[in-house]
């Protein structure tokens, strides 16, 4: 069981036995909550620069490339240097370049600062998911899959927000209203620097077993693990796209196809959103229960012929739709995480910072080339387009088995 020092004893797991650490998990998946906050103001913006400043498609879909590319260009890197040195004050360092980033957003007149702004943000947000997913690694246990849907959860939510954010804040604000968000940065920043102190506390009482631990954990990368490293990049792929399009442009689609307003067409937003926070916190659960590539396989081919009749069907289905699609497809973002750091133990923020940040790289590649689609050929044929990528589900066939990666130690 894994041990704490005197000053978390009391905040022992729930369960004894299990050495799940659920205070820290909790306070981790609130600050990721805070922190893809940060980030959701940036495209939930978007309607509004629309308007103000007269941007195309092509452009929003570049800024969501450069907070997206820089974020998950930068998590891999530094997930693979705090493998070999943690570095726990790195955490509320990252909010702090978020919050200036969501300030210089807020008072933005060119799209040149716009971009600024941006990249600002994605700096602190690949400072944040390596070193927060390897905080929810240190407090699982022996329930991996739980303590990462937790975190996770934690960020969907905040992804969710910007539907909200949009419709409360930002229609009757505009632009200006994302100085407020500065607040939700710094509260941020002060719970970092508690769960900073934790994990600097965690790492000296682990110092002695570390060695043992990195010979326990060293697995030679063969050829079938490269495989099942690739599939799950593809499989984030499609994910990425089509979570891309319907975050991204899918309220312009509602606005066309229903006649909504931008403040009606954010719940449909939402509810894609929100149902998906709660897939990401189920998916966790179930995959400790049922296995990781059985959740896996299900999120996408389940998701593939809700996500082709979407386009074709009247507003209120669309949103039960929507909703349905976000709870299942959405399921399997937290055991992709697990299932990456299994198959090469001892690199927990190197390979969480290469899914999680892949699955930001591939959205933001998937903003500038839908936006651009959208501007060539229209909204409906993309929207209908992307319907097909949770076909691509049909390679978690190939993925081996919970098992077979248990046998590889």
């Amino acid at each position: 069981m894994a041990q704490v020092t005197s000053v978390h004893k009391q905040a022992q797991p729930l369960k004894k036995g299990t050495g799940t650490i659920y205070s820290i998990l909790f306070i981790i998946g609130i600050c990721h909550l805070l922190n893809d906050t940060l980030q959701s103001v940036t495209t939930a913006m978007f309607p509004i620069l629309e308007k103000s400043m007269g941007l195309t498609f092509t452009q929003l879909g570049l800024i969501a490339f450069t907070l997206n590319m820089v974020s998950s260009c930068m998590q891999p890197v530094i997930g693979w240097y705090s493998d070999k040195r943690p570095m726990p004050f790195a955490l509320p360092i990252g909010l702090s370049s978020s919050l200036f980033g969501i300030l210089g957003l807020a008072f933005a007149n060119s799209y040149f600062t716009i971009i600024i702004s941006v990249i600002f943000i994605g700096v602190g947000s690949a400072v944040f998911h390596p070193e927060g997913s390897r905080v929810a690694y240190m407090a699982a246990g022996s329930r991996r899959g739980l303590a990462q849907s937790i975190y996770q959860v934690g960020g969907n939510s905040g992804q969710a927000l910007a539907p909200v954010i949009t419709a409360l804040i930002l229609v009757p604000l505009g632009q200006v209203g994302a100085v407020w968000f500065t607040f939700v940065a710094a509260l941020a920043v002060l719970f970092l620097i508690y769960i900073a102190k934790w994990y600097s506390n965690r790492l000296l009482t682990t110092q002695k077993m570390s060695l043992k631990k990195k010979v326990q954990e060293h697995r030679p990368i063969t050829k079938s693990i490269i495989l099942a490293l690739l599939i799950i990049i593809f499989l984030i792929f499609a994910r990425s796209w089509y979570g891309s399009a319907i975050s991204n442009f899918y309220t312009f689609y509602a606005i066309k196809k229903y006649g909504l307003t931008i403040a009606q067409s954010q719940s449909y937003i939402f509810a894609f959103l929100f149902m998906g926070a709660v897939g990401t916190f189920l998916g966790g659960p179930l995959a400790d229960r049922f296995g990781k590539r059985n959740v896996i396989l299900f999120s996408l081919l389940a998701a593939a012929p809700l996500a082709l009749i979407l386009p074709f069907v009247g507003p209120h289905m669309a949103f039960i739709v929507l909703a349905v699609i976000g709870l299942i497809l959405m399921s399997s973002f937290s055991v992709m995480v697990v299932y990456a750091q299994e198959l090469i133990p001892g690199k927990i923020g190197m390979m969480s910072g290469l899914t999680v940040g892949l699955a930001f790289g591939m959205g933001a590649i998937g903003s500038v080339a839908l936006g651009s689609l959208i501007d060539n050929f229209g909204l409906r044929p993309t929207m209908i387009g992307i319907s097909l990528l949770p076909l691509v589900g049909a390679l978690a066939l190939f993925l081996p088995s919970d098992q077979r990666i248990s046998d590889l130690d």
